[in-house]
């Protein structure tokens, strides 16, 4: 299963589904594809999101205020795949998709136009099961590696990884940074020994700069807490506000496919 990527740096932008709501989540995502979004995340409201900063923390406590569930998220894609040819990934933890079912999630995603999903905290070593399911479905699994991972490991995320790979800028949680350390590029070159999968850099990336920079070594650039914020600090405008960021990181995209 491939994600096509249009540009590069090609735009994954995170949503965490249910903040402030599920209706303006959909008009959020629209505004996002409209204005150079290639893939949009959606994320699962989950109440112990060991991998996120306090941005995400916070759009995760009010999602779950709203009652945000995974079949509501999944019934969210349907609703965007009617208006959209956007790659739809969904991002969730474990525990959300052990208590539907494995097998019943891949079916509701495949029905949904669902492209694939992305599981935080669930290891390669771990995810036969889960594999299984989704290639059942044609449906992408896309895995996380991490700057400290060994060689041996990034072999096998890449083996079990399609559409594309997502490489970690950093350790920790998610958030945005001042600046991307040297790690995530070594990484880039390392996962491209194992993989022509497109690989996306994601956790900090913030800024058009930052943006830019990731164009240089990587197919894509994950952009989600700098989102989240921007949805949190602009309460009744919140489609309107992501579109404009969103504008500005296309258009570093755009210059830069134009000087290459």
């Amino acid at each position: 299963m491939s994600i096509a990527l249009s540009s590069r740096p090609s735009l994954v932008a995170y949503i965490t589904c249910g903040d402030p709501d599920l209706a303006t989540t959909r008009e959020i995502a629209l505004a996002a594809i409209d204005s150079g979004a290639d893939v949009i995340e959606l994320g699962v409201p989950f109440s112990d999101p060991l991998a996120d900063g306090p941005v995400i923390q916070r759009a995760s406590e009010r999602a779950l205020r709203q009652g945000t569930t995974l079949e509501q998220v999944l019934n969210l894609g349907t609703e965007l795949r009617s208006q959209s040819q956007a790659g739809l990934i969904i991002f969730s933890y474990l525990n959300p998709i052990l208590r539907m079912g494995l097998a019943k999630f891949a079916a509701a995603a495949q029905e949904a136009g669902i492209d694939g999903a992305l599981i935080t905290d669930l290891p390669v070593e771990e995810a036969d099961d889960y594999l299984r399911e989704m290639r059942k479905r044609s449906l992408a699994t896309v895995f996380l590696a991490a700057p400290t991972s060994p060689d041996t490991r990034l072999k096998q995320i890449a083996k079990a990884s399609s559409g594309f790979v997502y490489a970690v800028s950093r350790t920790g949680v998610t958030g945005a940074r001042k600046q991307l350390t040297e790690d995530v590029e070594k990484l880039v070159q390392g996962l491209r020994k194992h993989t022509r999968l497109p690989i996306a850099v994601g956790f900090g990336i913030s800024t058009a700069e930052q943006f830019a920079a990731v164009g240089k070594f990587a197919e894509a650039a994950v952009v989600g807490s700098a989102i989240v914020e921007t949805i949190e600090r602009n309460p009744g405008k919140e489609a309107e506000s992501v579109a404009q960021f969103v504008q500005k990181l296309s258009a570093v995209s755009h210059q830069l496919s134009v000087t290459k």
